[in-house]
């Protein structure tokens, strides 16, 4: 019965390949190569099996440190250029005037200041807990909703033309002194008195 044995073992680092030499030392072969095997069988001499070369490509990984839904939010602006004031009207008509910055959500901000918008769905296009009203001067500088979130607001109760989901608003110097009002009710996932938190 015909046995096969590998006398040379191979290490690939990177792009270089490493062999063991019968005398135990590690010699460079270059990225391109055959690998030597002995098959050990009566009448069969050593044969050469091409290997295909590692891939290699130019091309560079841009990697970035991963930010939590809501986290961006609890960071101050940098510079003032980045500053979008924003007033918030809670449910009492209270305002309350805020320092945002650009690309600040609505949702995430006002969980960040204990303004009670639920988003129970986590800003997921599942829910219509932060449902909210945009003043007259702001709602059409606004990105345009998407088909979900008009879907979504047909299910809102109290439903106006100004109408939006907070979780769609994301702060630009565009939306400087917008205003958010909270409506009176919302269809709430939780239980009634539920008070939102931080996530």
């Amino acid at each position: 019965m015909p046995y096969f044995s590998v006398f040379k073992s191979l290490i690939c680092h990177g792009s270089k390949l490493l062999k063991t030499s019968p005398s135990g030392r590690l010699v460079n072969t270059a990225a391109r190569c055959s690998v030597s095997l002995r098959v050990k069988h009566r009448g069969y001499d050593e044969r050469r099996l091409p290997v295909s070369p590692p891939i290699t490509s130019d091309r560079r990984i841009h990697t970035s440190s991963s930010v939590g839904h809501g986290e961006y939010e609890w960071e101050d602006p940098k510079s003032p250029e980045d500053i979008v004031n924003i007033t918030y009207v809670d449910r009492d008509g209270q305002r309350l005037e805020i320092q945002g910055k650009v690309g600040d959500n609505a949702l995430y901000l006002a969980h960040r200041h204990n303004i009670e918008m639920e988003g129970a769905c986590e800003a997921s296009l599942a829910c219509t807990t932060c449902h909210v009203y945009i003043n007259s001067e702001h709602v059409d500088r606004l990105e345009e909703a998407s088909e979900e979130e008009e879907d979504l607001l047909d299910m809102a109760p109290q439903l106006r033309e100004n109408s939006r989901l907070g979780c769609q608003i994301v702060l630009s110097k565009e939306l400087e002194g917008i205003e958010i009002v909270l409506p009176k009710i919302t269809r709430n996932f939780y239980v009634d008195g539920h008070v939102p938190q931080p996530h």
